[in-house]
């Protein structure tokens, strides 16, 4: 790291450090992990200073911090991560580059009708309940969910997500993550293009890439603590 390095370049040496440790130890590529910023509450100039630390994919919550952050910086990958709602889903259509939330339902159809009539093709990701929190589909459903979502017109399935509860320690999480993982085996031998696993976040993102994560969506780790009036997750 350089001597001189500013609090978010040395945020970003740390956290690619971890990756690379947790590669080391489940014998994968390192580069086959995208860093996903998830800039909730953050403003543009703290996404430029990430970016331009080497971190372009950002995770967005909100239509309207997308909005905004999308409108203000320039060579970033914008990732929704919020929950999908059918009021605001053709808004994501239009300033989304990837959605990790999708479920069977009107959302997704109006996402991808929007994304379709704009000529677009929209990655997305089936969002995966295991703590019934009711923003996914139950586990049990994701065959089911696979086959509605996968050949409607303007997004394109291409694998999972899940958010587990907050965990206490980080192997708190490996269960779920082994979970989301054994789901997608067997959806990606007869579907090639959904090789994708969105899982782990600040406090268990070496897990998840121990696990088989492809993306892991960190904030606090990179951005530091977020503002006393936001009580949500990274």
């Amino acid at each position: 790291m350089a001597e001189h390095a500013s609090p978010v370049e040395a945020n970003v040496a740390a956290i690619r450090e971890g990756l690379v440790r947790a590669c080391e130890r489940a014998g994968r590529d390192p580069g086959a992990i995208r860093l996903v910023a998830a800039a909730k509450t953050f403003g543009p100039e703290a996404i430029a200073q990430i970016r331009d630390a080497g971190v372009v994919d950002v995770g967005e919550n909100y239509v309207r911090e997308l909005r905004a952050k999308r409108s203000a910086v320039e060579g970033v990958v914008w990732h929704f991560i919020g929950t999908l709602q059918t009021g605001s889903a053709h808004h994501v259509a239009e300033l989304a580059d990837l959605v990790h939330t999708v479920t069977p339902g009107r959302a997704t159809e109006r996402l991808a009708r929007r994304a379709a009539s704009a000529g677009r093709t929209i990655p997305v990701l089936l969002e995966v309940d295991f703590a019934g929190r009711g923003t996914g589909i139950a586990p049990e459903r994701v065959e089911e969910a696979t086959e509605l979502v996968a050949g409607i017109e303007g997004i394109e399935l291409v694998g999972l997500m899940t958010l587990p509860p907050l965990p206490s320690v980080p192997e708190d999480s490996r269960p779920l993550f082994v979970r989301l993982r054994e789901l997608l085996g067997p959806l990606s031998e007869s579907r090639p293009r959904m090789k994708e696993l969105s899982m782990g976040m600040s406090l268990d993102y070496e897990v998840a890439v121990e696990e088989g994560a492809t993306m892991v969506r960190v904030g606090t780790a990179l951005f530091g603590a977020r503002p006393p009036v936001d009580t949500g997750r990274t």
